[in-house]
């Protein structure tokens, strides 16, 4: 295989090269090594090189729908025993991981051959992937721009045609913001639809999501495939699939009834390129033959972050002072981000009774959107409130949160909303910006239903392909 072709096939492409005997995995991993050897000094994507894992995954028979196929595990959840997981921290420990993540496990029985892990901010803190640890992750679409967070790192690899697709996780939008800021699909699966297991039953009362960033909409339905049901012992299960979701990729998906919004919460426009592209998109569906209207659930001007925010900073002090408790000792000056540091603080002060309370009104917000969600099967927002911001517009060396995130105080108004419902949605790259950024265009479904969201997500993946848009560095 050419050096130019690699990059042209998605995962079930090379997948399918490999089983015709066309291409050989080994080949592929070296294929993948050479693009993050060529283009990693620039992005810093890959934070973690496990080389000779992934050759030695290459040479195993494994028959699955990713055999061979080159992958990069995030650097939060997907635990790879052996391999520490530090979750951008420097207060993390370098301990290993004493075993597979049950997804990652999943991930390996699928085929797929693990080369790296990949950048993320620290905690997964932030919609943007910088961090003291790991320093910024680059947009292959503009070096000075943000990959998004906190699955930049895969995002910027996926991108630059790296890998094909790479694991990502969603706890505020950390799998569709990305997936917006470098151009690819990001699905965000129904709450429970993977699993947690074995170290998670679930974390934030459910708002955490695992899967994966890809460049084309049937292998975001295919990798779902191989990595959803639950696990003993899991709290709870999404509900039955009636089919390989892949099977739902080209299947027709009837006249849906679609709301748009081109405002936040509280009634602010959006940036001009965000609303172009949502315009663009309801005429787009409009001639595709659905109903569409200008709508939006009944949310008070200050959710999803006055839920939201205080949700987070609690389970930041709980894995803190988790981490502090395996290590005998708590953060030492220096080990914990000022931002990072402050956030934990305002988590210490969440009491439990207050916690229970944010569950409770996030449960009352769950029901007013799965009620506007009865007479509408998609809602249609821009995934973030403007194109990909600035590196370094959140400064993570204040302490003060307010301080520090109000440049980017109204830049993800949509993506937690979904977290907190447990609906999945998934971003498009359906628009760029004037200056020729991915602006992402996010759909959400009901509850358990990306049967729908795979569906509309191939129609349009058809009537406005995307596969040749590609940034300055690929390949």
């Amino acid at each position: 295989m050419g050096i130019s072709e690699y990059a042209s096939y998605d995962g079930l492409g090379l997948a399918e090269l490999v089983r015709k005997k066309e291409v050989g995995a080994p080949e592929l991993a070296e294929e993948a090594i050479s693009r993050i050897e060529k283009h990693n000094p620039e992005l810093n994507a890959v934070i973690l090189k496990l080389y000779d894992v992934g050759r030695t995954a290459a040479k195993l028979p494994i028959d699955g729908p990713f055999s061979g196929v080159p992958f990069l595990l995030k650097d939060a959840f997907g635990d790879l025993a052996g391999v520490p997981t530090r979750l951008g921290s420097r207060f993390r420990a370098e301990v290993p991981a004493a075993e597979d993540a049950a997804l990652t496990k999943r991930f390996k029985a699928a085929g797929l051959s693990i080369l790296g892990k990949t950048n993320v901010p620290e905690f997964t803190l932030l919609p943007t992937t910088e961090s003291a640890l790991y320093g910024p992750a680059h947009n292959p679409w503009n070096l000075n721009h943000s990959t998004g967070g906190s699955s930049g790192g895969s995002a910027a690899a996926v991108a630059a045609g790296l890998v094909p697709l790479a694991h990502a996780n969603d706890s505020g939008g950390s799998i569709r913001i990305p997936a917006s800021s470098c151009g690819l699909v990001g699905l965000k699966p129904t709450r429970a639809r993977t699993s947690l297991g074995p170290d998670y039953g679930d974390v934030l009362s459910g708002l955490c999501h695992e899967h994966v960033v890809t460049r084309t909409v049937r292998d975001c339905a295919a990798m779902l495939d191989c990595t959803h049901g639950n696990e003993p012992g899991d709290p709870y299960a999404a509900p039955h699939v009636e089919r390989p979701f892949l099977d739902e990729v080209g299947r027709k998906s009837g006249k849906l009834r679609i709301a748009f919004s081109k405002v936040n919460a509280s009634g602010t426009l959006l940036h001009a390129d965000c609303v172009k592209g949502v315009e663009e998109t309801a005429k787009l569906l409009t001639d595709l033959g659905h109903e569409v209207v200008e709508a939006a659930p009944p949310l008070k001007p200050d959710e999803p972050a006055s839920i939201f925010l205080p949700m987070w900073a609690a389970w930041l002090a709980s894995e803190i002072e988790g981490e502090a408790a395996r290590r005998g000792r708590g953060p030492k000056d220096g080990e914990l981000e000022n931002l990072t540091r402050g956030l934990y603080e305002v988590g210490k002060q969440v009491s439990a009774a207050q916690y229970l309370m944010l569950v409770k009104e996030a449960q009352g917000l769950t029901r007013r959107v799965a009620g506007f969600m009865q007479t509408h099967d998609i809602w249609l927002t821009p995934t973030l409130a403007s194109p990909p911001i600035p590196l370094g517009l959140i400064d993570i060396n204040e302490s003060d949160p307010l301080v520090a995130f109000a440049p980017a105080a109204d830049y993800v108004p949509f993506t937690p909303i979904q977290n907190l419902t447990g609906q999945p949605a998934i971003s498009l790259p359906l628009h760029w910006s004037a200056d020729g950024l991915p602006v992402g265009m996010m759909f959400s479904a009901r509850f358990g239903e990306e049967a729908t969201l795979f569906r509309l997500a191939a129609q349009l993946e058809e009537a406005r392909p995307w596969k040749d848009k590609h940034p300055k560095i690929w390949n």
